[in-house]
Parts: structure tokens; C-alpha cells; sequence
């Protein structure tokens, strides 16, 4: 391993628009106040907090095919510029939400950044839900099941296009991992796009250690690394109760951290995304000191500690 000190940098964005039930927006604020930057300085990562980012304030009532679109953009719009500058200055960006809109931003942004260096990245979507809905397939408008469809090019033009160039990722270096809850017309995007999804029945046939691995090579393949997009509703709401699309039969507390350990392992991610933690849903705490754990056992680029008998 390198003796250089790794970077990271961490974006608070404190978004709950895309979803129907607020409170998402206090989840940065949540998982900070649980030690993640002081546990990622204690494996010695090199941390800039950037703080939160701005969210527009909203007055009308959402509605539409896009509910609360053009606040959303914006936030996407400043996010990409905060990932594309944190990765083009050699660090990580790790993007606290917030709900999972707001991967429209943090993804795009680290995408174009090595999209300038001639390089491709993949991403690893661990959620309970596809987000692979369209403007005009969605049964709610809520931008938080959309945000694939528009890093893929599938959704609403200006979200699809942000950053300038649209796909963001190639389909063959998409992998949706604990999927659990699909739309119909997801089903159908899902089919048509061509990524690979492991459901919980694979995970349970198979294994949390072969799927992620799995994963990692899916995502790496002929890229510059991947990014990790994680929604906090994979886990099962037994151990993360503070979000706001509770399904039950998801990851386990040890399941969730074997994901991020093998991950940080790979010394393949370029940027991560914890995402939907919602402290008013939360008991005792519990879900932002999990996102809090998840995010430390990923420490990006190898900087977590390892076993010497690991080879």
C-alpha cells in the first residue's frame, strides 16, 4: 500500500424533495453528529468536510410528472460541480443525503471528471428499489425512482444531460445489488437497458461475499473504477428503521458491511453516495450510526486497515 495519505471529501446535501415523506434532509447532519469524519481520519484519510450543499426553498405544492423538478436540478447541477472538482483535485467524493436524487448529481459529476482523462466509470446501485423510472412511467412523480433512468439516458432531458454528455455509464457497467421492490415499467427499463441486477433471492442463494465480488468485476470492467450508490433502504428495517420506504427482507448489519469492506478492498471506488437516512423515521439514532459505519468500512481506496493473512 501506498504511504501517500488517501483524500476524501465529504458533501452534505441536505434534499428531501424527491421524496414524499420529508425528513431525509436532516440526514447529513445526522450521520456527522455519528463520528464519520472523525472515524475516517482514524484510518487515516486526509478529510474536507465541504459542509452542506444550498437546497432552494419551495413553496408551491409538488405535483406533476416531476415533482419538484427545477430545485432538484439545481441541486444536482451544484453537486456535479462539487464531485467533478473534488475527483479532478485527487480525492474521493463521499455524498451524504439526502434523498437518492441527488445521485444525478454526485455520479454525473465524478463521471465527467474522468470522462476529461480519456476513462469510463462503472456504478454499483445497492438499493431496495430499481430507480429506473421515467417521468412518464413513474406512479408517483417522485424523483428519487428516477435518478438511474437519467444517469442512463432514459429520463427527462435536462437531468439526463447534466454535465453535457448523456449516458453517464455504460449499461454493461451497471449492477444493481438487494433489489427488492421493481415497478412494472422498471421491470421493462430494467430488461431494456441491459444492466445486471442481484436481487435478495441471489444474495440468499449465493451469498453477500461471491454477489459483491461479482460486482466489482461487472462494474470494473474496462473502467477507471466504479462509484457506489447506496441507498440506506437496502438494509432491513430491523437494523435501519430511519428511512422513508421501509421493505422488509433486506441486507443484514453484517451483510451491509461486507458489501463496504469488500468494496474498499478492491481499491476500485471512485466516489460514494449514502443516501435516505431520515432521522425523524430513525429509533434511537440507529440508522445514522449505521450510515456512519458504512460509510468508515468503505474508507475509500484501501485505507481501511486489513487482515495480513488476507491475500
Amino acid at each position: 500500500m501506498s504511504s501517500k495519505k488517501r483524500h476524501a471529501t465529504v458533501i452534505g446535501v441536505p434534499l428531501d424533495y424527491g421524496a414524499s415523506k420529508k425528513g431525509a434532509s436532516g440526514g447529513p447532519a445526522a450521520v456527522r453528529r455519528a463520528n464519520l469524519v472523525e472515524g475516517l481520519e482514524a484510518l487515516g484519510l486526509e478529510i474536507t468536510d465541504a459542509g452542506d450543499l444550498s437546497v432552494p426553498k419551495i413553496t408551491a405544492a409538488a405535483k406533476g410528472k416531476l415533482k419538484n423538478g427545477p430545485a432538484i436540478l439545481k441541486v444536482c447541477q451544484s453537486l456535479e460541480k462539487q464531485t467533478y472538482e473534488a475527483v479532478a483535485n485527487g480525492s474521493v467524493p463521499i455524498t451524504l443525503g439526502g434523498d437518492h436524487s441527488l445521485a444525478v448529481g454526485s455520479v454525473s459529476g465524478v463521471a465527467r471528471a474522468f470522462r476529461d482523462k480519456g476513462r469510463k466509470i462503472g456504478l454499483i446501485w445497492v438499493d431496495a428499489h430499481a430507480d429506473i423510472n421515467t417521468p412518464d412511467s413513474s406512479p408517483t412523480g417522485n424523483v428519487h425512482g428516477m435518478p438511474l433512468a437519467h444517469l442512463l439516458g432514459m429520463g427527462q432531458k435536462d437531468f439526463a444531460r447534466l454535465g453535457g454528455f448523456s449516458p453517464k455509464i455504460d449499461p454493461r457497467n451497471v449492477v444493481l445489488v438487494g433489489i427488492r421492490d421493481v415497478d412494472r415499467a422498471e421491470a421493462v427499463n430494467i430488461r431494456k437497458s441491459g444492466i445486471r441486477v442481484f436481487s435478495m433471492q441471489e444474495i440468499d442463494r449465493y451469498g453477500m461475499g461471491v454477489v459483491t465480488e461479482q460486482a466489482i468485476d461487472m462494474a470494473s470492467d474496462g473502467t477507471a473504477g466504479f462509484h457506489l450508490s447506496f441507498d440506506i433502504d437496502v438494509v432491513d428495517p430491523g437494523n435501519a428503521p430511519g428511512t422513508g420506504t421501509v421493505k422488509r427482507g433486506g441486507l443484514t448489519y453484517r451483510e451491509s458491511h461486507l458489501l463496504m469492506e469488500l468494496c474498499a478492498d478492491s481499491e476500485r471506488m471512485v466516489g460514494l453516495d449514502l443516501v435516505e437516512v431520515n432521522p425523524l423515521e430513525d429509533t434511537q439514532n440507529a440508522t445514522a450510526v449505521l450510515a456512519s459505519e458504512l460509510s468508515i468500512c468503505a474508507g475509500p481506496e484501501g485505507s481501511r486497515p486489513r487482515n495480513r493473512n488476507d491475500r
